[in-house]
Order: C-alpha cells, then structure tokens, then sequence
C-alpha cells in the first residue's frame, strides 16, 4: 500500500470517527428524552436488540461465508466484547443518564481515554511518561473542580460511579476490538453484529429478571428505531472499521470532542445552564486527557 493510499484511508478513518462521536453525541439528548418514559434498563435492551437484529441480518447476506466461521475462540471473545461493550459500557451508561445530565456523564467519559491508556500499560507493557502522569493529575484536578458542592449529592454519586464503570467497560471493548482486527484480521461487520447480539440478549435478561419490560408509547419507539439503526448499527460499524487503521488512543481522543458537542447540543435542546466553574473543569480535564493522549501516541 502506498503513502497515498494509507494518508486516504487514515483521512477517511477520521471522518468515520468524527460522523459516530456527533451520532453518538446526538443520543445522548434522545435518551435522556426517552427515560421520561422509560427506564435506563429497558431503554437499552430494546435499543440494542434491534440494532443487533439489523446487523445479524446484514452480515448474514454480505457476509455469510464469515458468519459460519465459528469457534471457541471466536466465541469467547464475542461474549467479552458483548459483555463489556454492551452489558457494561452501555448499559451503564444508560444509568447513568438516568442521574445525571447529559453534559456531566460525558463530561466524566472524558476520563475513558486515560483509562484505555491504563489498561494498553498493563496489557501491552507501556510504561507512563512524566508529561502523562501530569496530564492525569490535572483531568482528576479538573473533576473535582467540576463537582465541587455537588459531588456529595447521593444521586449525583450513584451516577458518577455506574458512569465511571460504564467508561471501563468501554476501554476494554476498544483495546479488544483492536486487537481482534489488527492481528487477527477479523472482518468488521461481523464482529459487531455477533458481540453487539450477545451483549444485546445480556441485556434483554437482565431486563426480563428485573420485572422491566414495559410498553412504550409510539414516539418513544421513535426514538428507539433511530438510535438502534442510524446511531448504534450503522454507527457501530464505522467506529469498529475506523478502528483498523487509527490507534485505540488517537481514536478515543476523538470521542472527547463529544464534551464540546453534547454541551451546545443540550444548551439548545434541553436548556441546561453552565457555570463558570464547570467550564473551567471541562478545560482541565480536556486538557489533561488531550495531554495524555498526544504522548500516548509516541508510544506505540
């Protein structure tokens, strides 16, 4: 493959990324629409059922010689990238929208990156520079600039951890995702369509035993139509291929401009007030991240 070739795939794998994280962005406005209705749980079992419905029918008729290359291996990674990505990472995420603005569970999200440069130290041997430790100790400054007076607020602290938790799960799909198709070369679309249906019947089970499943109203299913086709199916898929060329790290810095994104959208569209003082702790922790991830990438 040429320099050309490769500058044109990474251009084009940055503007996957880039699409997903103003998708991705978007849904968090819808969710916190839809758990007016309907509970965090729920919400994501039927959202990702769908999506996964969608996709297990479209690897089936583009990539059907792949789908039947099954084996325990493949197994069990699929049941880790589902139980991670989507029993973990989402659901909790939901949860946490469910006691926290929009804003604010993306705003401790931005830590996701630190965390997947944690969990690459352990498991691919990196070792921390000094400017990366700094950057760690300002985004931590950051956060409890940004919840100073709030953080003891017992709702707010139940979101802030189910959302930390949400974040780590997330890290260990992505650096699992990367490995799986940078060295095992697995196709994309249909890593995405067995993990997301594995994690998807985790959450449905998890929706069953916990007496949940409930009718919704026809906007609220709406909503669950767009999220699980556009924002999680199509989404998924370009965030998953994107990440066969771009680092773990150079594509989870991407997702932190969602802080940006998701701030002016809920502005607008749910008249969420900022203050001066959770500005200045969005900075710090973008900055810390931004910091942390720029020399993570001299690492690999």
């Amino acid at each position: 493959m040429t320099s050309m070739e490769t500058s044109a795939n990474r251009l084009l794998s940055l503007v996957e990324a880039l699409l997903v994280t103003f998708l991705w962005s978007t849904s968090y406005v819808f969710i916190k629409i839809g758990l007016e209705e309907i509970n965090p749980l729920t919400f994501a079992a039927y959202r990702y059922a769908i999506a996964s419905v969608v996709l297990i029918v479209y690897a089936s008729l583009c990539c059907r010689e792949k789908m039947k290359e099954i084996n325990l291996n493949r197994v069990a990674v699929f049941l880790a990238l589902g139980f991670s990505g989507y029993f973990i990472a989402q659901g909790m995420q939901f949860l946490g929208l469910f006691y926290l603005s929009p804003v604010t569970v993306t705003f401790v999200l931005n830590l996701t990156p630190i965390f997947v440069w944690a969990l690459s130290a352990v498991f691919l041997k990196e070792k921390p520079l000094s400017l990366q430790l700094l950057g760690m100790v300002l985004a931590l400054i950051g956060i409890l600039v940004y919840f100073h007076n709030s953080i003891c607020d017992l709702g707010e602290s139940t979101g802030i951890l189910v959302t930390l938790v949400s974040g780590v799960g997330w890290s260990v799909y992505m650096i699992l995702v990367r490995r799986r198709l940078w060295k095992e070369n697995e196709n994309v679309t249909v890593l995405t369509a067995y993990s997301m249906c594995l994690g998807a019947l985790m959450l449905l089970g998890a929706t069953a035993l916990s007496g949940n499943v409930v009718n919704v109203s026809l906007g609220s299913w709406l909503i669950i139509i767009w999220l699980s086709i556009v924002n999680t199916a199509v989404a998924f898929v370009l965030w998953n291929h994107a990440l066969k060329i771009l680092k773990a790290y150079e594509q989870s810095i991407l997702q932190n401009s969602m802080l940006i994104q998701i701030t002016l959208l809920s502005v607008v569209f749910l008249g969420e007030q900022l203050t001066l003082q959770k500005i200045f702790g969005m900075a710090l922790v973008f900055t810390g991240v931004l910091i942390v991830q720029l020399k993570a990438r001299t690492l690999k």
